[in-house]
C-alpha cells in the first residue's frame, strides 16, 4: 500500500498568503464600517438634526378688480417664513422662486435672493405681489366673477427653495423645499383663510 496517499504534503497544507491578506483586509473594512455607523448614529443622537422648511404664515388680498372687458387686476401680500430648527447648524437657502396662479393662469412670480438662516432661527419674507392687467378668457372671467360673488377666491402657490445645511461633522445635506398649496381669500374684506401650507422635501 502506498503510504504517501494518506498524507498531504506541507505545500498542500499551507494557506496562500494572498488569502490571508484578503481576509485581513475584509475584517478591517468590516470593523471600519461598523465603527463609522456607530459614530454616525451617536452624532445623530447628539445633534438631533431637523430639516429646514418654508411655510406661508399669513396673507392678505389687498385688491382684486375685474372689469367688463375681462381684465383682471390684483395685489396680494404673502408672508413666507424660512425656518431652521437646528441648534447647531446654519441653513443656506437659494433659488427661491414661487408662482402665484389663478384658475390655471400664472398671475405673479415671487423671487428671493440667496439668504442664510441662523441656528434655531427663522427669516420672514413679506411679498407684496402686484400684477399687471391680466386679460382673461370668457370662462376664466366667469370663474373669477363667481368667486367674487361667493366671496371666495382661490390662488395656487407653487415653487420652492434649494437648501443646504451642515450636520455637524457628518457632512453637508442638499435638498429642495417645495411648496404646492392653495391660498383662500374672502375678497369682500381681503382676509386670508388660514390653512396648512408647508414645504415638502425632495
Amino acid at each position: 500500500m502506498d503510504r504517501k496517499s494518506k498524507f498531504s504534503t506541507s505545500r498542500e497544507r499551507a494557506t496562500n498568503p494572498l488569502v490571508w491578506c484578503a481576509a485581513i483586509i475584509c475584517t478591517v473594512l468590516t470593523v471600519a464600517v461598523i465603527i463609522a455607523g456607530i459614530v454616525t448614529f451617536i452624532g445623530y443622537l447628539v445633534i438631533h438634526p431637523r430639516v429646514p422648511y418654508v411655510s406661508v404664515i399669513d396673507a392678505h388680498l389687498d385688491r382684486i378688480q375685474l372689469d367688463y372687458a375681462g381684465i383682471l387686476e390684483i395685489q396680494v401680500t404673502i408672508l413666507i417664513r424660512a425656518q431652521n430648527g437646528n441648534q447647531k447648524a446654519h441653513a443656506s437657502f437659494s433659488e427661491s422662486i414661487y408662482t402665484l396662479g389663478l384658475n390655471g393662469r400664472v398671475v405673479a412670480q415671487l423671487v428671493a435672493s440667496p439668504f442664510e438662516v441662523g441656528k434655531n432661527s427663522s427669516v420672514d419674507f413679506n411679498y407684496v405681489v402686484p400684477s399687471s392687467p391680466i386679460p382673461l378668457g370668457p370662462e376664466q372671467a366667469e370663474d373669477v366673477d363667481m368667486g367674487l360673488k361667493s366671496d371666495e377666491i382661490i390662488f395656487d402657490l407653487k415653487g420652492g427653495s434649494r437648501v443646504r445645511w451642515r450636520i455637524g461633522h457628518l457632512g453637508s445635506v442638499r435638498f429642495l423645499c417645495r411648496l404646492d398649496c392653495q391660498l383662500r381669500f374672502h375678497p369682500l374684506n381681503g382676509t386670508y383663510v388660514p390653512s396648512r401650507c408647508t414645504s415638502k422635501t425632495k
